[in-house]
């Protein structure tokens, strides 16, 4: 029997008052989890693992990034470590209890951020999916060169699906689009285009990396919550030293490991992935 939960879709306001989507999944009443996509993705990266939580329990919250999905671009092209954070704190000040907080790749950097920089927002916990301080250059240069290289469309959802299967060839190929339509629209030109703006990727001036990793590790260490790491084992963005670097750094964290999962973990086992996250929300559930 497939067991059924409440969803609806909710709308907050971010930093400056841009417009945030998200889908809420459960009882109201449950314990509150947050979920933040990475980079180029959209809430609907979080439904079965949403679902999941839902079931047992928890009322989950799985959002759209300023400029990805149905939540608004941002007018500036404001695209910062620091604009994702401060819509987080925004969105966090709106529940009743501190959320526990499930943030992959850029909604993982944006958690350490708003939990572990002034003015630290409330959190009952986070869990980091596939996502350190010191992320491995060539990986995360892999995701950004993907993205801006398929920012111009598709003409069908064949040749976006081709695209993807080049991109993630450890997944096999899915027989149905209805999936990858979620993450495209398809716009007056009849083609198809992925659901974020390509001035999330554009090329930007000023950037060291050097300062803005020993920043995030400064962050994470300032967190007063509880922290969890979940890898992938073929991961691109976290390797074993990484993850090994991690936990010298924060002993108290708890790391584990999905074995043959790449970066989107969820989205490679979900249900590994879910069966490692739920003992840490249940035993820091607020």
């Amino acid at each position: 029997m497939v067991l059924t939960v409440a969803e609806d879709v909710a709308h907050y306001a971010g930093a400056g008052g841009l417009g945030l989507v998200a889908t809420r999944y459960g009882a109201k009443g449950g314990a509150p989890v947050l979920l933040l996509h990475g980079g180029g993705q959209t809430r609907g990266a979080w439904v079965s693992a949403s679902r999941a939580l839902a079931a047992s329990g928890f009322h989950a919250v799985a959002l759209d990034l300023r400029g990805h999905g149905d939540s608004d671009w941002s007018a500036d092209n404001r695209y910062t470590l620091d604009a994702f954070a401060d819509d987080l704190r925004a969105v966090l000040a709106t529940f009743d209890a501190a959320p526990l907080l499930v943030g992959a790749s850029l909604g993982g950097l944006a958690s350490l951020l708003a939990a572990g920089e002034a003015p630290a927002a409330p959190t009952a916990g986070i869990v980091l999916v596939d996502i350190v301080p010191w992320m491995e250059k060539k990986g995360g240069e892999q995701v950004v060169g993907f993205m801006r290289g398929t920012s111009g469309g598709f003409d069908t959802l064949e040749e976006a699906a081709d695209a993807v299967a080049g991109y993630l060839p450890h997944r096999p190929r899915p027989e149905r689009l209805d999936g990858l339509s979620r993450n495209l629209r398809q716009k007056a030109d009849g083609r198809w285009y992925w659901h974020w703006d390509p001035g999330f990727v554009a090329p930007q001036d000023g950037w060291d990396m050097e300062a803005i990793n020993a920043r995030l590790s400064a962050a994470a260490r300032a967190v007063p919550a509880p922290l969890l790491l979940v890898h992938g084992t073929n991961s691109e963005i976290v390797s074993a030293e990484g993850a090994a670097r991690f936990r010298a750094m924060l002993p108290e964290a708890q790391v584990i490991p999905i074995e043959g999962a790449h970066h989107m973990v969820a989205g490679d086992d979900n249900d590994a992935f879910v069966s490692a996250i739920l003992p840490f929300l249940k035993g820091h559930a607020a």
